[in-house]
């Protein structure tokens, strides 16, 4: 056998391994499909209560339970629900203080009969504070004891033991997102709005404006549709960054048209240069796509992706240009075949 072949090989372990992987991601899948069969009423009673919270939505598990409550308190305060966590342990040694009686209360326990949450329970009541159970069955103490409970099933975690929380966590995490992003479209929670909650890394930087990106001022070319392509290309020196676009308006100072250095490219390759003294508006290209700079980041690299080019006009309300967003200004978020060829 080759050495080539013999690196094709899968070693018998490794293929021991996939199977029990596969096996692990297929149960959890298959327990999420099951639930999201069985979803009924309460789960839209319990995100009723969570559109009306006038307060926080105060999300409560204990052990792997807590870490995933953790998670879903992210995932609502990230996408307009106001949301905290509290440790049941730390609860009941002070922490209860943070309640309100315009808050939710979310309880996440797969058996329901945790200790440190059930304890809790009749002191949240007490506060008159409605209070959603995430757990197995509504006849388990917590689940008999709450306002609303959504139903998990009798779940078996992955694994061969099925003793680790696995198969029960990661439905808890599936229907918190469930909540959070149901309650989200109810609230009309825009992209724009997720934005503010995102400011940093790449998907903060998707989700800013055009007008924060866009080059501006000395980092712009424009001139009139009537100049020759001569007179534009000598006409001044750019101090800002370069490019190779050239946006022309026309009388009333609206964008009329879009010359690049491809088009002065493609005008020498074809031995026009007597084109060269006549009108830019002779082989510019008319009413190119533009984009608006309240628009997204996210949108102006769709266009640039899908229209496969390479310099994107901004205009305002009126039609004029303000701006220009190049594709080697977002690059990195540009699909990777595009941005392979724009590196090349």
């Amino acid at each position: 056998m080759s050495n080539a072949a013999a690196t094709r090989v899968i070693p018998h372990t490794h293929v021991e391994q996939l199977r029990q992987a596969r096996a692990v991601l297929r149960s959890e899948a298959g327990a999420l499909e099951e639930i999201a069969g069985k979803l009924d009423s309460r789960f839209c009673a319990a995100a009723d209560l969570l559109f009306e919270c006038g307060g926080h939505v105060v999300v409560c598990g204990m052990g792997k339970a807590g870490l995933i409550g953790q998670k879903i308190t992210a995932t609502l305060s990230s996408t307009g629900t106001r949301s905290i966590f509290l440790h049941p342990a730390e609860a009941v040694h002070g922490d209860l203080g943070c309640l309100h009686r315009n808050d939710v209360f979310l309880a996440l326990s797969n058996s329901g009969e945790t200790d440190e949450l059930c304890q809790l329970i009749p002191v949240i009541r007490q506060l008159q504070i409605p209070v959603i159970a995430v757990t197995a069955h509504d006849s388990s103490t917590l689940g008999s004891s709450v306002d609303v409970v959504v139903e998990l099933g009798q779940l078996r975690e992955a694994g061969v033991h099925g003793l680790a929380p696995t198969t029960s966590t990661t439905a808890m995490l599936a229907v918190g997102d469930a909540l959070a992003l149901v309650v989200s479209q109810r609230k009309q929670f825009s992209p724009q709005q997720f934005a503010k909650f995102h400011p940093g890394g790449s998907l903060g930087y998707r989700l800013k404006q055009v007008s924060e990106v866009m080059r501006t001022a000395d980092g712009l070319r424009i001139e009139s549709e009537q100049m020759t392509i001569r007179e534009v290309f000598r006409n001044r020196r750019h101090s800002g960054r370069r490019t190779g676009a050239v946006m022309l308006t026309g009388t009333d100072g609206r964008l009329s048209g879009f010359f690049t250095d491809s088009d002065f490219a493609r005008l020498v390759e074809q031995r026009r240069e007597s084109q060269l003294d006549r009108p830019i508006s002779e082989v510019m290209t008319s009413d190119p796509i533009t984009i608006s700079p309240t628009a997204l980041l996210s949108d102006a690299v769709e266009v640039l992706s899908t229209k496969r080019v390479s310099e994107l006009p901004v205009v305002n309300s009126t039609g004029k240009p303000v701006g220009l967003i190049d594709i080697t200004d977002v690059i990195s978020l540009m699909p990777s075949e595009q941005s392979d060829e724009q590196s090349a």
